[in-house]
């Protein structure tokens, strides 16, 4: 059998991680195809070396563009490569460019496609995210599901024939990483003389975020009005924006730093005070990590966050600083996000559905 994944983000090559890792030991032929989405290197090559996976394939290079302009190119290559590998499926990671542009060609090139972190939804329609993982569910063949939420969602829009729990594979990659740095400790804490619970991790990235210098520059006085530093690792696109509305990243409590290495990133979090962020990804392992979340957006879909006390959505000045400083949520042994073998069950589930 012969499974080909199409990723193109960070989040995604995390949840690729455990995915290769469940093929290679089923025995299974994995190919790869990076589409180029996201192209530092900090935000792409060394997450297959940090992470144990092996080099793409297949390397799109596309880059950055606008929406239809990223979404295009991508599906104009991807055509011809899904063609020359011939899989018995299409696996799409989560809900960027890339995995609406691996839906569409899968599904008008007849191939099966499975969608990775199927269901989620913050029901915002403003976001792009929102409608890339909504179209690629219905296009779906199979829809694999991280949590109870997300299969009620699937359910609610008629798909639950063709849609299953498997936990999420994030998890798995969390919980590896995390022993390992138990150990090791954190590059950033030492690189910037940090200490263990004094300090917090921000990232903020969303356009709803970024694009207006008004309410970024909100964002930026709540962060660096803490009473303790900040550190917010600086995604490309908010560096850009920031220095085009004149905004500096640097200010009070606030310290703008490149972005870091996954393992490094855990590390960094497991000894922080507290995350603040408008990542999905990130709520949720703050939530893995039992580190208090902020999220600095009106909805989330990991909704179990919020119910359980680790997660507050906040967006004003107020909020912001209301939720930063709040008491510790008291502890919980709930495991909404599975067990750590989620990639297992997903490779068996394709090889069991392809017939090979």
């Amino acid at each position: 059998m012969r499974i080909l994944s199409v990723v193109g983000a960070r989040p995604q090559f995390v949840k690729l991680a455990p995915i290769s890792t469940a093929a290679t030991a089923a025995g299974i032929e994995h190919i790869i195809v990076h589409t180029g989405q996201h192209y530092d290197p900090l935000l792409s090559d060394v997450f297959f070396s940090e992470l144990g996976i092996p080099a793409p394939d297949v390397h799109l290079g596309v880059g950055s563009g606008g929406h239809g302009a990223q979404t295009g190119a991508i599906l104009g290559a991807l055509d011809d490569v899904f063609d020359s590998y011939a899989p018995d499926w299409v696996l799409a990671y989560g809900d960027t460019n890339s995995t609406l542009a691996a839906a569409i060609s899968a599904v008008k090139l007849h191939h099966p496609l499975a969608h990775l972190e199927a269901g989620l939804r913050s029901f915002n329609r403003r976001m792009p995210e929102e409608h890339n993982r909504v179209l690629t569910d219905h296009a779906a063949d199979l829809c694999l599901a991280p949590t109870a939420v997300a299969m009620k969602h699937l359910a609610n829009e008629g798909l639950a024939d063709r849609s299953v729990l498997v936990g999420d594979v994030m998890t798995d990659v969390l919980f590896r990483v995390r022993d390992q740095v138990l150990s090791t400790g954190s590059k950033l804490v030492d690189e910037l003389g940090l200490t263990a619970g004094d300090y917090s991790i921000a990232t903020i990235h969303r356009a709803e975020n970024t694009d207006d210098p008004a309410r970024l520059a909100q964002i930026v006085e709540g962060l660096s009005a803490q009473g303790h530093r900040v550190i917010l690792l600086a995604h490309p696109r908010v560096v850009a924006k920031a220095a085009l509305h004149g905004i500096s990243l640097t200010t009070g409590s606030l310290e703008a730093h490149s972005p870091v290495s996954y393992p490094d990133l855990i590390a960094a979090v497991l000894a922080s005070r507290s995350v603040i962020t408008d990542s999905g990804g990130l709520q949720k392992e703050a939530f893995l990590l039992r580190v208090p979340c902020t999220t600095i957006r009106s909805e989330t879909e990991w909704t179990e966050t919020v119910d359980l006390g680790w997660n507050v959505l906040a967006n004003t000045t107020e909020e912001i600083s209301a939720a930063v400083t709040r008491e510790r949520p008291p502890a919980t042994t709930d495991t909404p996000y599975g067990d750590g073998f989620a990639a297992e069950r997903v490779v068996s589930l394709l090889a069991e559905r392809s017939g090979k």
